[in-house]
């Protein structure tokens, strides 16, 4: 019986060895700045200790940051905030010393085209039509 726990637990030391670990996190920020009122996705990936990387979502990463709320990985920025940047940590829940910071400037305009509809580009190029003749 004593043999077979032994057995048991040096078993599962060996897996629990040969298991890849998170050695540091890493911002893979598909943006240069945050627009308010709608989803900014934040990207953190994790480099194992084989060298290769892991996308980590929120139930590995704990989010949090000078401004917005959080869903998920998503953080939210509200129409009327003010601020002008926002400086967002994460740090891996298992291993909350595995951290980085990093600060995301806010879009300030937000500029959106005001297109001429169909039949105003046909007005107008029916008087540039005109004209010519």
């Amino acid at each position: 019986m004593k043999k077979l726990a032994f057995l048991l637990v040096l078993t599962i030391a060996s897996f629990a060895a040969k298991s890849q670990k998170v050695e540091t996190i890493y911002f893979n920020l598909y943006v240069d700045s945050l627009k308010k009122g709608v989803y900014n996705y934040i990207n953190v990936d994790g480099k194992l200790s084989s060298g290769s990387f892991l996308p980590l979502m929120a139930d590995e990463v704990l989010f949090s940051s000078s401004s917005g709320k959080w869903e998920g990985n998503n953080l939210i920025i509200d129409t009327s905030s003010k601020v002008d940047s926002v400086v967002i940590t994460a740090a891996l829940k298992a291993r909350p010393e595995v951290k980085k910071t990093v600060t995301i400037w806010v879009k300030k305009v937000e500029i959106i085209p005001v297109l001429k509809t169909e039949k105003e580009l046909l007005d107008e190029w029916t008087k540039k039509g005109k004209k010519k003749n």
